[in-house]
């Protein structure tokens, strides 16, 4: 008996909803940052066991639009609640949860097994932790409710053992030595972005994408051309730095991690462009893949 299904995870901005993925894959897929909607695609995370398939989705965090990308982003969402066979909320130690929430309230009319996931029990104290589980239970009466820490990898054990209860039968979607949907292009990109989140301050981050030109695989090694655009000519020079030296530290930090990525030498141009309103504007919004 073969068992296969999409698990999609959900939960507001910054519970670690892409640490739980990177760590239930055993790979990192998502990047991860402090800071909110660093997350913007659905990401698939495949994983694959003799007898099942778990297909894992990894979704922005909820958030009300300020901008046609916020829209396009929460509509990864809405098509994650569709297509599930199995619910992953993410809440943390530290969150204070609405129950009468509209995307609460759309779970729980779900028609599919719904698993709560307290992540970050690290921060808390068991008396803490068994009062949050006990609210969670009386919210979700018959839903699992697992606390765990994705970070230091707590009780990912049990939350699979209970994913794969609840699995429906059925054959593999994907071949079995595949782990995601998304492409190398895919993962150069969102390696540069990751870099961006974590040096840069206030909105210079929720400005920026990036976009590869170019990737170019030859015999050992592949160049990669990449444009950083930003919204604003005050940004450019923000993100370039005095001398080039931010940029060229991005650059570097990138580069260093794509290679562990993709077990090759990198040879990595960045440049970086000012593309006004970029985020309000579907045409670019579609050519970067919203």
């Amino acid at each position: 008996m073969h068992k296969s299904g999409f698990v999609n995870i959900l939960g507001n901005p910054n519970v670690g909803k892409s640490t739980l993925m990177n760590a239930m894959v055993g790979q990192k897929l998502s990047i991860v940052s402090p800071k909110v909607q660093t997350t913007r695609h659905r990401i698939m995370g495949i994983l694959n066991g003799e007898d099942y398939q778990i297909v894992y989705s990894d979704t922005p965090g909820i958030i009300k639009p300020g901008y046609k990308l916020h829209e396009q982003m929460m509509k990864y969402i809405t098509g994650a609640l569709t297509d599930a066979d199995i619910i992953l909320y993410i809440t943390d130690v530290q969150e204070k949860v609405d129950p009468e929430g509209e995307i609460i309230q759309k779970i729980k009319n779900i028609k599919v097994p719904v698993i709560i996931v307290i992540n970050k029990i690290d921060l808390t104290t068991q008396p803490a932790l068994e009062t949050l589980t006990s609210t969670w239970k009386e919210w979700f009466p018959g839903s699992d409710v697992i606390p765990v820490s994705a970070i230091y990898g707590f009780n990912l054990d049990q939350l699979l053992k209970t994913i794969l209860n609840l699995l429906p039968e059925g054959p593999p979607y994907f071949p079995k030595d595949q782990i995601t949907d998304k492409m190398e292009r895919f993962f150069a990109a969102e390696i540069i972005r990751e870099k961006i989140f974590l040096n840069y301050r206030q909105e210079i981050p929720y400005s920026v994408e990036v976009e590869i030109e170019s990737f170019t695989d030859l015999e050992n090694l592949s160049k990669i051309r990449a444009v950083i655009h930003v919204a604003r000519e005050s940004q450019k020079g923000i993100i370039i730095g005095h001398q080039g030296k931010m940029l060229k530290k991005i650059g570097t930090e990138a580069r260093k991690e794509m290679e562990e990525f993709f077990g090759r030498k990198i040879y990595l141009e960045l440049y970086v462009k000012v593309t006004e309103n970029w985020r309000d504007n579907p045409a670019i919004l579609k050519r970067f893949g919203y």
